[in-house]
């Protein structure tokens, strides 16, 4: 405990010293961010990315498809798919700030690894699974996290160092609690893969129309296999999920590049703005307009 409260407190005090104010830095190291932030009880929308997060300080609540995840210091958050995500902060005061790190997922170096490092003994044949997971970080990874963090003091040793330090964060994080977990998203041929691969094309084709049937031929799946695994995944139907995609770009852009709504509709794939404004309200509670009003109020202080 002595040397896990060590490697924690000076994670923290780099996290402090890097992000002096409230908000997310990514770093100079490929794929590590750092997060401060404090309480709010106003929901903020994201899509979370493949990573692996390491909760320092407070506490934070996610709401991924129908699923809620509470989480906080000494505990490791990690994404195995693109998730839409509503989250707050719940413990975070000016003193005491939530503080964390994480790291985005290389895909391909971490399917590269799972290849070479055999799973566990007694590991379970794959079953149902969530895109998420939440553990008690093991000592070891924090260790790596704050060499890795470490390197922001040395920038000329981060075109070596960091693809190292990764790979080990990878190796360690294969081998302990949520190792299984991460596998099951980076093995060729397994159906999280096959799921998580067809959760990319959804990503990046949000604005097309969905047709359930050509994109689970696409990953190699039957419709009716498809869709109970996808569900299975990210506890959504691949309609839902690809509307929430949808609904939370269009948020997005009125309220960070304040285009108004009819604009947002269109660039998210909506053809009509009357069904644009109904699915935006069934999600989000109120019509965009106030909505928007609303959160931009909240973000001020008002």
């Amino acid at each position: 405990m002595g040397e896990w409260k060590r490697i924690n407190d000076r994670l923290k005090e780099m996290v402090l010293r890097h992000v002096p104010e409230p908000g997310l830095k990514q770093t100079e190291v490929p794929g590590l961010s750092l997060s401060r932030r404090l309480a709010h009880e106003v929901l903020e929308n994201s899509l979370y990315h493949p990573c692996i997060g390491v909760m320092l300080q407070g506490r934070k609540k996610s709401v991924i498809g129908t699923e809620e995840y509470v989480y906080g210091e000494g505990q490791c958050l990690v994404v195995g798919v693109d998730v839409p995500s509503s989250f707050f902060v719940m413990d975070g005061t000016q003193e005491a700030p939530f503080l964390c790190v994480s790291l985005e997922v290389d895909k391909f170096m971490l399917a590269r690894l799972a290849a070479e490092v055999p799973p566990a003994a007694g590991t379970p044949v794959e079953g149902p699974i969530r895109g998420v997971s939440v553990a008690d970080v093991d000592v070891s990874v924090l260790d790596a996290f704050l060499r890795l963090t470490e390197l922001l003091d040395r920038p000329e040793q981060i075109p070596v160092l960091a693809p190292m330090i990764t790979r080990e964060i990878y190796y360690r994080m294969l081998i302990g609690p949520q190792g299984e977990f991460l596998r099951r998203f980076h093995t060729l041929g397994s159906q999280s893969m096959q799921i998580a691969q067809a959760v990319t094309w959804l990503r990046d084709n949000y604005r097309s129309p969905l047709q359930v049937e050509e994109l689970a031929r696409r990953v190699n799946m039957a419709t009716s296999t498809f869709h109970r695994h996808f569900k299975e995944v990210t506890s959504l139907s691949p309609l839902q999920f690809h509307k929430r995609l949808r609904l939370f770009e269009a948020q997005r852009l009125m309220l960070a590049e304040r285009v108004d709504a009819a604009s947002a509709g269109l660039a998210v794939g909506y053809e009509s703005p009357t069904q644009f404004n109904r699915e935006y309200k069934r999600l989000f509670g109120e019509p965009p307009h106030r909505n928007i009003s609303r959160l931009r109020n909240a973000r001020s202080g008002r």
